[in-house]
């Protein structure tokens, strides 16, 4: 026994005999010495089998490799891609001599005597990753060649490494001539250019020959960033860059001093429209792009790292909104712009989108970009704020042709129906229904409008929207927010409280990996019941009686509210069932960019939310949710039940009340004055205390407004 056990320590040769109780057991120089001289065979041996099964690529098979395409929802049905690959391959020769001698200066002064790898580069760019700080590339020129088109932005030990031999083989096999040629003709210029030769005619309208040398220098000087610096877009940055190179060069001796002084920062091309972006569908290319590069994407990434871009578009829904908007009327002035969001309110993905007719024409989307005044689309957050408040939708307020509010700092406010009618004793709900403009003034008194303000705010309209504030005639929308702004409102209604985030990218892939996934998590910013008990309220306007009863849709339920501002310069219809929110807008731009009033057409007396915006939101919806299960709202009756509507005091004598039946129309017992035309006449007089607020993305000058029947209905259909 004592001997198996005296082996068995022989064996492992511990503890070594003779030396000390805690040196026994430390391992001999011999043991560090012969682990160091394995792992640097094993490491040697890494590098020869890296070295020996690393091709060189065709140096056409860069750029051609690396198309970034954009895909509809299903992931195969192609939408389109971010730049059609404009390259055409030069010879050496054929490339200015300054724009060879500026590059080399800018980006690798030691390119003629470097073995194409940089070791502090690589050590600079794994510390950088060690340390969380944005990732620093190879320096040298054939380094960003290999790692541009060959084996992509790498943080890992193993790309690095493999990034360096492929630079030390392509140095070693082919002359500096070839490199610095195949580089010129390869790296990406933006605007979609890849390669000199394009980048010449693209930014200056002459071939690589002919590239002067400031125009070379400039060229080189946006090298590193492209897309960000490129004089069009960053006039000041690209002259710095510029300035920056022609030094070089006088440091290099690729030029004299006297040359230096003579170049002068020179005038560029405007960039010309890529064409992948024509028709409605470059909207929705523009809006994949700008929210990439909201989340962290560049524009040299999406134009050159080949990624593959899945959208949340739906394409038989896409082509339901482009359709719907066609159907307008034909006689649709030019200057009338329409905008349509339709969300996935339960994730926030973006199911279709109209921003326009054309984005080569006019690069301002109608849903995600531009304003116009609420109306009284804003009476939605009244109705939250009230629910939330604890009121009954049945809760019953008076709604006079005039409601006067003494302003003691100067005149008071004024505010009428769009009709000049009363209506006395009416519940929330018709209130709602009817979209009654004094009605709502009053509700707006007893809940505060800073609550009506600051749940708009909740619901997903940005604290900066112009003409947003806290006067008491803010319910009837003097606010202009934007189409998407309204859609992601009206998320957390449907999505019984719950506010998501609209966008349009839900997953992008380099190859087999997922490298984003869009953001689908929702944030609580009202209770279920409020949220519940407001959809019971909006419900109103597409039942019958309602602003827009023809919208309804046959067997399904549908809440949501119109909207119509003072002019009107604008009209909205944002509604919604459990699976889709879908906002539709309307509004018209002047010559000189500020807003229009939308005179009628289509054989309507007056445009409004009930009528165009509802027709399109109806007709989109009839077809998008074709294909989609009937669901119904979460019933609502238990918690009306809950809570019992006040008494209010009777009306004045000389006027006669409507009975309490809830679901009677509220009767009308104030015929318009001859002094008071029905239509035409702003809701709301401005006051000190409501300044008009200035539209800065439109040049508009946003003012109060509202609808009503007069305002909704009786102007022609929906």
């Amino acid at each position: 026994m004592a001997g198996k056990k005296k082996t068995k320590a022989k064996g492992r040769g511990y503890p070594r005999a003779g030396l000390g109780p805690v040196r026994r057991w430390i391992p001999s120089w011999r043991f560090f010495l012969g682990t160091f001289l394995t792992l640097v065979a094993v490491g040697i041996g890494g590098l020869v089998g890296l070295w020996a099964t690393t091709d060189i690529p065709e140096a056409d098979d860069f750029a051609l490799a690396q198309a970034t395409k954009v895909y509809y929802s299903d992931g195969t049905t192609e939408l389109g891609s971010f730049s059609e690959l404009n390259r055409s391959s030069v010879a050496l020769a054929d490339i200015s001599v300054d724009l060879q001698h500026a590059v080399i200066a800018s980006e690798d002064s030691s390119f003629y005597e470097n073995s194409g790898v940089d070791l502090r580069g690589i050590a600079r760019a794994l510390w950088n990753n060690v340390q969380g700080k944005p990732t620093q590339g190879g320096s040298t020129l054939t380094q960003q060649y290999v790692e541009r088109y060959y084996t992509g932005t790498t943080t890992s030990l193993f790309g690095k490494l493999k990034e360096a031999i492929l630079a030390l083989k392509i140095d070693s096999e082919q002359s500096k001539e070839t490199i610095l040629e195949n580089y010129l003709n390869t790296i990406y210029f933006g605007r979609g250019t890849y390669g000199i030769e394009a980048a010449a005619k693209a930014y200056f309208g002459v071939s690589a020959k002919e590239l002067t040398l400031s125009q070379s220098a400039t060229l080189a000087g946006i090298i590193p960033a492209p897309s960000a610096w490129d004089p069009a877009v960053s006039p000041e940055r690209a002259e710095q860059r510029f300035e920056r190179v022609i030094s070089r060069m006088v440091d290099e001796g690729w030029i004299s001093q006297a040359q230096a002084d003579a170049a002068s920062f020179p005038q560029v091309l405007p960039p010309s429209q890529d064409n992948a972006f024509a028709g409605t569908d470059g909207y929705l290319l523009a809006a994949v792009h700008s929210e990439l590069l909201d989340n962290g994407f560049t524009e040299e990434d999406l134009a050159t790292r080949g990624y593959r871009i899945v959208s949340t578009i739906d394409p038989a829904k896409q082509k339901a909104a482009v359709d719907a908007v066609a159907n307008l009327p034909k006689d649709k002035p030019e200057n009338y712009y329409v905008g349509l969001l339709s969300v996935d309110p339960r994730n926030g993905e973006i199911y279709a989108m109209y921003g326009g007719k054309d984005y080569l024409e006019r690069q301002r989307n109608s849903a995600l970009q531009d304003r116009a005044q609420a109306g009284s689309t804003f009476k939605t957050f009244g109705v939250v704020a009230a629910m939330d408040a604890g009121i009954s939708p049945h809760e019953r307020y008076d709604s006079p042709a005039t409601y006067r509010i003494a302003n003691p700092g100067g005149e008071d406010l004024v505010f009428t129906n769009v009709d000049g009618r009363s209506y006395y004793n009416v519940p929330l709900t018709q209130l709602t229904g009817k979209s009654l403009n004094t009605g709502f003034i009053a509700l707006n008194e007893e809940i505060g409008p800073a609550k009506t303000r600051d749940m708009a705010v909740r619901l997903g309209l940005p604290q900066d929207t112009p003409g947003l504030d806290a006067g008491v005639g803010n319910v009837l929308g003097s606010a202009s927010p934007r189409a998407v702004d309204m859609a992601t409102a009206f998320t957390a209604i449907a999505n019984h409280g719950e506010k998501t985030t609209p966008h349009i990218v839900r997953e992008v892939y380099q190859g087999e990996n997922r490298v984003y996934t869009g953001k689908t998590t929702s944030e609580r910013v009202i209770s279920e019941e409020t949220a519940r008990l407001s959809t019971y309220v909006l419900k109103n306007t597409l039942e019958p009686g309602g602003t827009a009863e023809d919208a309804a849709l046959p067997d399904r339920e549908a809440a949501g509210k119109t909207g119509t501002s003072t002019g009107p310069k604008s009209a909205w219809f944002a509604a919604f069932i459990p699976q889709m929110v879908t906002v539709v807008n309307m509004y018209a731009v002047g010559e000189d960019g500020s807003e229009a009033v939308l005179e009628p057409f289509g054989g309507v007396y007056q445009v409004a939310g009930g009528n165009f915006p509802a027709q399109v939101w109806h007709d989109y919806m009839v077809s998008a949710t074709a294909d989609m299960a009937v669901e119904s709202f979460p019933s609502a009756e238990q918690l009306v039940n809950k809570r019992a509507p006040r008494n209010i005091p009777a009306p004045e004598p000389t006027q006669e009340p409507t009975e309490e039946t809830p679901s009677e129309e509220p009767s009308v017992t104030e015929e318009p004055k001859k002094d008071e035309p029905a239509t035409d006449k702003p809701e709301v007089e401005p006051s000190p205390s409501q300044e008009p607020t200035s539209d800065p993305s439109m040049g508009t000058t946003p003012a109060p407004g509202g609808d009503s029947p007069g305002g909704e209905r009786a102007n022609g259909g929906r």
